[in-house]
């Protein structure tokens, strides 16, 4: 493992693009002889990327979502899918066996009060300074944008689903 500094970087904003950076990130961690941890909060269908990756051994991917809640309201079996995955995040932080860990849709789980913000910043505040931590989603809160080390923000200028395009398999999803 080098010996360098982990920064916690930041993707929200409602513009595209926020999963696929991470795991643009993640994949080019690889390339550099890292091992990377995905926990991917609130998804629990399958998604393109979960093939793809299946290619990284370095890669482990976890989904902490059930079905696609956020149509509805999230029920207490969605909070503790969500708290799960915030639990295996913090070890798989403590077990040092990752450089990179991405915390995939956490904003939106924050968002949806699946987790509490102090229980992610207290997982947080106790990485160890050679992990390399990644949120994402939409809706970060504040005190998100101010821990974090890099933020970006997708913003959307143009989006064809709002002409009726409907997602797109190996594109969307």
């Amino acid at each position: 493992m080098d010996n360098y500094k982990g920064y916690i970087h930041l993707y929200t904003g409602n513009g595209k693009g926020k999963t696929t950076a991470a795991l643009g990130l993640a994949i080019r961690a690889v390339g550099a002889g890292k091992k990377v941890f995905i926990a991917q909060f609130v998804k629990g269908i399958h998604y393109s990327e979960l093939d793809a990756l299946k290619r990284f051994p370095e890669i482990v991917i976890n989904q902490y979502g059930l079905d696609c809640f956020i149509i509805n309201q999230p029920t207490e079996k969605d909070i503790l899918a969500a708290q799960k995955g915030l639990n295996e995040v913090k070890k798989a932080i403590e077990s040092h066996l990752y450089d990179v860990i991405v915390l995939d849709e956490i904003c939106i789980a924050l968002y949806y009060q699946l987790i509490s913000l102090d229980d992610l910043k207290n997982v947080l505040k106790n990485h160890p300074e050679n992990i390399e931590i990644v949120l994402t989603g939409r809706y970060a809160p504040e005190e998100l944008i101010e821990i974090s080390d890099l933020v970006t923000e997708m913003k959307e200028i143009k989006h064809y689903f709002n002409n009726g395009i409907q997602a797109r398999k190996g594109i969307d999803y």
